[in-house]
């Protein structure tokens, strides 16, 4: 379907109605807003969105925008973080999800390259199911980096890459600074509890926030426009493959398949969540 806008709050409803007469897929980036060395506080929020808004491409959906508030974790000793709580963003993250399915998008798929993201919306995918029987995916986008690795000369290096080359994806490359002075390689204030941080998934194990500023994250000079301008381009560059190999057509293809497995489950199994409520 030839596409206007990709991204719902740009569209206008009978265009969201139109598509909704043949597809029913939006992808919903979850970011946060925090300090990130001399990144914007937005920053994972946007390399979300761009990647977001390719993997739409990929499978013919569209993409929910405008979620950069959500639990941010250790960075809330930043004066700039915006910390909500994980009980607070799964409430407000699953009413969304129930909109979005009244509306008629049946297969959803949640993204985020923000590490404790998954406290928050894999509890909500989970009791979303229970509830309602359709199955919902969240796609971390640090796991896939970290599943492409082959792809990366350098991981960090090319880390910051695709920070910037998200800005330039989502039209806002002007939004990162020519800034200096971000570059360290200190152990974090935090480093002698590395034991404890070690026992759970990623930020899950134990309560605490960063001593220091620095401590999230070091980031590489950008002196100047060409510097940007490169690491944009490669970073860009590296989104739009690892979007490829998710090959989004199978994914969501997957989860209406997936749909159909478990309504069999729910006439074999009464007693299932799903289907005891469905029926209240």
């Amino acid at each position: 379907m030839e596409m206007r806008t990709r991204i719902l709050g740009k569209m206008l409803n009978s265009e969201v109605q139109d598509y909704l007469n043949h597809n029913d897929i939006i992808i919903v980036p979850v970011g946060t807003t925090e300090m990130h060395g001399g990144f914007p506080l937005d920053c994972e929020t946007v390399i979300s969105e761009a990647y977001a808004v390719k993997m739409a491409v990929a499978c013919d959906g569209l993409v929910l925008t405008g979620l950069p508030y959500f639990y941010a974790g250790a960075t809330a000793s930043g004066r700039g973080t915006v910390q909500v709580s994980v009980r607070q963003g799964i409430d407000y993250l699953g009413a969304i999800a129930r909109s979005l399915l009244r509306l008629g998008f049946k297969r959803q798929v949640y993204i985020s390259f923000h590490g404790p993201a998954h406290m928050t919306i894999c509890p909500m995918i989970r009791d979303f199911y229970d509830e309602t029987g359709v199955p919902i995916l969240y796609m971390d986008s640090m796991m896939n980096v970290g599943k492409n690795q082959d792809l990366l000369k350098n991981f960090m290096d090319d880390f910051h890459c695709i920070t910037v080359g998200a800005y330039q994806i989502m039209n806002r490359l002007d939004d990162v600074p020519l800034v200096t002075g971000y570059s360290h390689s200190e152990p974090q204030s935090c480093a002698p509890f590395n034991d404890l941080f070690g026992l759970g998934y990623q930020s899950a194990a134990v309560g605490y926030c960063f001593g220091e500023n620095k401590d999230h994250m070091s980031t590489p000079d950008i002196p100047d426009i060409e510097t940007r301008d490169r690491m944009a381009k490669t970073g860009a560059e590296l989104i739009s493959k690892m979007v490829e190999r998710m090959d989004m057509p199978h994914v969501v293809e997957q989860l209406r398949k997936l749909e159909a497995y478990g309504l069999e489950n729910e006439e074999k199994y009464p007693w299932m969540p799903s289907t005891y409520n469905k029926k209240k």
